[in-house]
């Protein structure tokens, strides 16, 4: 696919007309030509005319940013830089949030194209009514060889490119090999949620490099069985592994946005019991789709799109109890993806909200046991995918992968079972029941429903297992996993919240987002103003801009694991308070109860609270500063002694002290 309209060599496109360099833009143009567009084009035609004399090498209008959905206006490849130009045409002053997109897109070619990692990326913020000098102030560049946003007028365009030229005279970027690097990026989820609504394919926006499971491999596998379901009316269920930020949900909103007509018979929904998650991904494609529409001259309301997002992101309560209002009739639709399928409730959980909730005493059957019958409903076939995720349990009465296997052996031994060989793997909970499933002729293993590679952190893929080390205890084997990752993603510890908001504030370019992680059980944290007991809008947090105080940005609401579980920042500093303190035992597992800590003796709630630090500390994408507070010795509840073990614990590991 090219990746942009209109690609020349500076002398030729000097050479053209106007007029046929527009015709080719227009006729490359995937939507309908609007007279501001034309206009656009126009204007940046002529000024790059009378800028780029003299000058040798070759530049591109639209280049594309699948990750982010949108297209670069210019980049221009001069000498051994390679420019990055985004014109505000007819705009008087620059704006904070053009500055930042000029930056997100040399930060996403410096990330993500092969063959840009190592060249000088020059972002270049054109506003053409702006009055001022023509010869440039000051910049900055960064390790990664990016510049800090370059602020130009038309008039003061050249003589930027040029001093910048003198400035960095390296090697000349090779103009044929670049144009063939590859692109692979690694999208958030909401990034990527928003690109696949909008019509883009898994491969356009995920890795596709042999070091990661490619995700349209596990996909293609998954419609694959869908197929063959449909084809011999067969019922059927997947269940799918993955390391923390391997993709998952990636794999089953790519398989919901592909089968999103209603009316068809591969209509598929996609659900999830974690309401955060459905809540900010709900939002963010809503805004998304009116954002697009409106810079395509069409009209669409918000209310409406959320209206429509609704259709295939679902609560998977609603549709659990959409089916409870009619015992007899099946679902729409007949495929159904199940998200984070282990947190479904067990029986006991199941019954005790059925009775206090919905008035219906004595219900028998646990979450999975009763969303299975659901499904069974159908009179021909149907599929599950279930989407699991190791040591993500953190909340009372979730029921494990086991729940599944159990229901499907004790109830619906008909359906035939897909399974992922991982599923055997110690932290997915699914303990001795899967052993009895070997043999059996209904039950296929298959390794392509394994994701192995963490696709959070783009800048590396140990994150997950340095964090399984450090809450394991093996603290050797922690430091050597974090002397491997140090260069790539940085993680520094401190006692000081306002030296890690600063170092967040550091890290963080164009519009990278970070903020404040905190454990729900982090109630001594409130002389530090953070208190995890005010409510936050994790719509607000994770999708509102830098001027908004509920954003994360502000860096004054904290959200917890429940808020956090399933999507990311770039930059998280996790605040360690003494609920999870490291002692000469081991880990000391505490809960805050009317004035004191209580240690807390229930195993499962020590799993939940050991996952609830797996969360927050697998969060980042691209670093993380973690606070552990020095307590205060008047205050008995905030003893030095709750806090130094675990601080001393992390230095011991190798982490840099701020």
């Amino acid at each position: 696919m090219q990746r942009y309209y209109y690609s020349e060599e500076i002398e030729r496109f000097l050479q053209q007309k106007p007029s046929e360099i527009l015709g080719i833009l227009a006729r490359e143009n995937e939507f309908s030509l609007e007279q501001t567009q034309k206009a656009a084009w126009e204007e940046q035609i002529r000024l790059l005319k009378e800028v780029l004399i003299g000058l040798k090498g070759k530049l591109f209008f639209e280049f594309s940013i699948p990750r982010m959905g949108k297209r670069i206006d210019v980049v221009l490849l001069v000498k051994s830089v390679l420019f990055i130009i985004e014109f505000k045409v007819g705009s008087q002053k620059y704006e904070a949030g053009a500055k930042d997109q000029v930056w997100d897109y040399a930060l996403d070619l410096k990330n993500f194209h092969e063959t840009s990692h190592e060249v000088v990326i020059a972002p270049i913020l054109v506003a053409t009514e702006v009055q001022d000098l023509e010869t440039l102030d000051t910049f900055e560049m960064y390790t990664d060889k990016v510049l800090s946003p370059i602020l130009c007028s038309r008039r003061s365009l050249r003589s930027s490119l040029d001093q910048i030229l003198s400035k960095y005279s390296g090697t000349d970027i090779e103009l044929s090999e670049w144009e063939k690097g590859a692109y692979h990026p690694t999208p958030t989820i909401i990034e990527a949620a928003k690109a696949l609504y909008a019509g883009q394919r898994v491969e356009e926006i995920s890795r596709t490099d042999a070091g990661a499971k490619n995700l349209s491999i596990t996909t293609a596998e998954i419609n694959r069985i869908i197929e063959v379901a449909k084809e011999r009316k067969q019922k059927v269920i997947c269940f799918v592994t993955g390391v923390p930020g391997a993709g998952k949900t990636l794999v089953g909103l790519n398989i919901a946005t592909q089968n999103i007509d209603k009316d068809k018979d591969l209509y598929s929904v996609f659900l999830s019991g974690n309401g955060p998650l459905v809540a900010v991904l709900r939002e963010a494609l809503a805004r998304d789709r009116v954002s697009r529409n409106h810079e395509n001259m069409r009209k669409h309301k918000l209310g409406d799109a959320r209206r429509e997002v609704k259709l295939f992101i679902q609560n998977v309560h609603n549709f659990r109890d959409e089916c409870l209002r009619n015992m007899e009739r099946p679902p729409v639709e007949h495929v159904a993806l199940f998200d984070e399928a282990q947190r479904a409730w067990n029986l006991r959980q199941t019954a005790n909200f059925m009775k206090r909730k919905k008035g219906l005493p004595g219900f028998s059957l646990s979450e999975p046991e009763f969303l299975i019958s659901c499904m069974n409903r159908h009179p021909d076939w149907a599929v599950i995918v279930c989407l699991v995720g190791g040591g993500q349990e953190i909340n009372t009465g979730e029921a494990g992968i086991a729940e599944w296997v159990n229901a499907l052996q004790c109830s619906y031994p008909d359906w035939e079972i897909h399974i992922s060989p991982r599923l055997t793997d110690s932290e997915y909970g699914a303990g001795e029941v899967l052993e009895t499933l070997r043999g059996q002729p209904n039950v296929r293993w298959n390794d392509n429903l394994h994701l192995a590679v963490s696709m959070r952190s783009f800048r590396s893929e140990k994150v997950s297992l340095l964090v399984k080390q450090i809450l394991d205890l093996e603290s050797n084997s922690a430091f050597e996993t974090r002397s491997e990752i140090d260069k790539h993603y940085p993680i520094v510890i401190t006692r000081d919240l306002q030296k890690a908001k600063a170092w967040l504030k550091q890290k963080a370019r164009g519009s990278e987002r970070y903020g404040l992680l905190v454990s729900s059980e982090a109630v001594r944290l409130k002389p530090l103003a953070v208190d995890v007991r005010v409510s936050v809008d994790p719509i607000h947090w994770f999708l509102d801009s830098k001027e908004d105080i509920r954003s994360s940005y502000y860096l004054e609401d904290v959200v917890t694991e429940f808020q956090v579980q399933g999507l990311e920042v770039d930059w998280a500093c996790v605040i360690w308070d003494g609920d999870f303190r490291c002692s000469k035992k081991g880990w000391d597992y505490k809960s805050f109860r009317g004035s004191k800590w209580n240690q807390i003796h229930n195993e499962d709630k020590k799993v939940y609270l050991k996952n609830t630090y797996r969360v927050l500390l697998t969060r980042a994408r691209q670093g993380m500063v973690i606070v552990v507070p020095e307590g205060d010795p008047e205050d008995p509840t905030r003893s030095p002694a709750f806090y130094d073990p675990t601080f001393t614990y992390l230095r011991q590991i190798g982490f840099q002290e701020i």
